[in-house]
């Protein structure tokens, strides 16, 4: 080619990139990350919610959608906490197991990771923030069940924000030990009500909903989980270098396990309000990845039956355990593209990690 024509093509290239609008330059990797976990939920679970929604859901706004395998590696079915482990830390392990690997030594999860370089941390769950999902990105035993083990392992992070039930496991304990305490003494704002919690908008927080586990959405949990991710952003959102917010709805699993429709749907709802939140955060940041994926599903569910004007599901099971079909994924935000397809549920923590340069 004409060395001329070269020039005039560079030259040019210059001239429309520079008529680019920034908003439009958009980046490749995301400074946030927020990842989703609906525990149980499966498809059935996500078009239980669409129906009864009326036909609107925030999932559905999505730009990218694949598939996550769930299987462990004990088991074609998997348990949360071996499910939970393979997001956190990129490792097939054992049913039951919490941030270990199927040798049981502990493996370095991606909120370690992140803490390691300078971004802020945070978990939220409907459960106890003990249990197996939002314990397999903090802790490390080999039994999702050492509920005040799995407490103690709090303590020897920098975890920023931490929201759910859960609170027996802290205070009151076999040993003597008074956890609460020492959050106070490592700079936490240790909050005992969600009225509380929606108040804090800086600093180090600890808040706990409740002794145990929470009520579930029908019991009249009201909007724990939407506010507490509206909270868990204002404070993360404040560090510079960036953040790793995982939030669970814990509770579509537990209705899926007692084979209730009503609380499936209620759940899902709840969970995808909080989705809503997470993506107007995103929409307006436009340095954050949004991910919402599942653990595994729940109940084998079906729906025989729905009316998108009436807002009414028919659903039936095919068990009251989990099951080993594939899992959605959902993605929006720089880096979005690389989730689509079907994939292992190890993958989300490779690609994870990939974005975020690590």
């Amino acid at each position: 080619m004409n060395p001329l024509h070269i020039k005039r093509i560079l030259l040019c290239a210059v001239v429309v990139c520079a008529f680019i609008p920034v908003s439009a330059q958009k980046r490749h990797k995301p400074d946030n990350i927020i990842l989703m976990i609906g525990d149980g939920m499966g498809v059935a679970q996500v078009y239980a919610g669409y129906t009864a929604s009326h036909g609107t859901l925030n999932l559905f706004t999505f730009p990218v959608t694949g598939f996550s395998k769930t299987y462990s590696a004990s088991d074609y079915i998997t348990d949360s906490g071996a499910g939970a482990t393979a997001i956190s830390t990129g490792n097939k392990t054992f049913n039951g197991a919490i941030g270990v690997g199927k040798d049981s030594v502990p493996a370095k999860t991606i909120l370690e990771y992140a803490e390691e370089k300078g971004l802020s941390t945070g978990l939220i769950a409907t459960s106890t923030i003990t249990h197996a999902t939002p314990a397999s990105f903090i802790a490390h035993q080999a039994d999702r069940n050492n509920y005040e083990a799995i407490a103690n392992d709090f303590l020897k992070t920098d975890i920023d924000v931490f929201i759910g039930g859960g609170l027996e496991h802290f205070s009151n304990r076999k040993d003597g030990r008074n956890l609460l305490q020492e959050l106070r003494h490592k700079g936490y704002q240790v909050m005992l009500s969600l009225d509380s919690i929606r108040n804090v908008s800086q600093g180090k927080l600890a808040g706990f909903t409740s002794r145990g586990s929470n009520p579930s959405k029908i019991e009249g949990r009201g909007d724990e989980l939407p506010d507490a991710t509206g909270t868990a952003l204002r404070i993360l959102s404040r560090n510079k270098k960036g953040f790793f917010l995982m939030v669970e709805g814990s509770q579509i699993d537990w209705g899926a396990h007692a084979n209730n429709t009503e609380s499936v749907v209620s759940e899902v709802l709840d969970f995808d309000k909080a989705v809503g939140i997470a993506l107007e955060f995103a929409r307006n940041d436009g340095h954050t990845l949004v991910i919402v994926t599942a653990d595994h599903e729940t109940g084998g569910m079906i729906l025989q039956g729905g009316d998108y004007v009436k807002g009414t599901v028919e659903g039936k099971f095919a068990t009251t355990d989990h099951s080993g079909v594939m899992v959605p994924v959902f993605a929006f935000g720089p880096g979005a593209e690389h989730f689509q397809g079907v994939q292992e549920n190890t993958d989300l923590f490779k690609k994870m990690m990939s974005l975020y340069s690590f």
